[in-house]
């Protein structure tokens, strides 16, 4: 007999072994990488754009429109200035540079310079308005500032004014805030000067001497503008001149005897 037969246990075995990949690394500066590069091709794009528009607009300026109220500059002074060497075209003209050349010729205060399509420029000035000599030969503006030095006329008109280098704005505030007081007590301004050791002098229009000093120069402008000026409003022709470098008052120096005798307040010298 045959035995019966032994039945074979068969199972399918599975690995346990999973498939290995390669891990997926995240690359976050591809997509920035393609972002620049887009950004880099417009950019491109656009400057051979405007670099190809600036070609074709570019044309020559060939008008210049000269504009302002000329008193002391002529249109040729500026017209010079603007053409001396100007070689770009109606784009590429450097306003900024046009502006500095022009503003370099004496009597100019402002400068706008501008473009007109299709090839015009304009230049539209405003010329300094001289409101006191300065030294021998400068002139000032109205804001106090040394506009030239070497003025073409004399301009007898003006007074003079006088100081140390670098003192003009100084100089033209204390003239400003004098001028006024000068036309109500009737006078005029011959000159107003400030010496190196910063001593004032203010001598007027019929050649007085009035004598300031260096210090408290505001009070004893008010003391001669409320006490002195009346006080001599009738002999003041014979006066030489007025000290008021004194702590409360006065002295005067005459050109010759006064027909009244003047005396001054103050007996203490103030050394300043």
């Amino acid at each position: 007999m045959f035995g019966r037969g032994r039945k074979t246990n068969r199972r399918r075995v599975e690995s346990k072994l999973s498939t290995w990949r390669l891990p997926r690394i995240n690359l976050p500066w591809r997509g920035r990488l393609k972002t620049a590069f887009a950004v880099a091709l417009l950019g491109g794009a656009l400057f051979g754009l405007f670099r190809g528009a600036q070609l074709v607009l570019d044309r020559p300026a060939r008008k210049l429109v000269v504009e302002g109220t000329f008193q002391r500059v002529t249109p040729l002074q500026i017209e010079a200035a603007v053409m001396n060497g100007h070689d770009a075209g109606f784009v590429s003209t450097d306003l900024g540079e046009l502006r500095r050349r022009v503003k370099a010729i004496d009597w100019v205060d402002r400068v706008n310079v501008g473009r007109s399509w299709p090839d015009t420029l304009i230049v539209r000035i405003t010329e300094h308005q001289a409101a006191a000599r300065w030294g021998e030969n400068g002139l000032l503006n109205v804001r106090g500032e040394l506009f030239t030095e070497q003025a073409q006329h004399d301009f007898p008109e003006l007074p003079r004014l006088a100081g140390p280098h670098g003192s003009e704005r100084e100089v033209a505030r204390r003239y400003l805030a004098v001028r006024g007081k000068l036309a109500e007590a009737d006078l005029t301004l011959q000159s107003l000067s400030m010496d190196e050791r910063g001593a004032w002098l203010l001598v007027l229009g019929s050649g007085q001497e009035i004598r300031l000093g260096r210090r408290e120069i505001d009070e004893r402008l008010y003391r001669f503008f409320d006490v002195v000026a009346p006080a001599l409003v009738n002999e003041l022709k014979r006066v030489a001149y007025v000290d008021l470098r004194y702590t409360n008052g006065f002295a005067v120096g005459w050109r010759e005897t006064p027909s009244t005798a003047i005396t001054a307040v103050a007996q203490l010298r103030d050394r300043g």
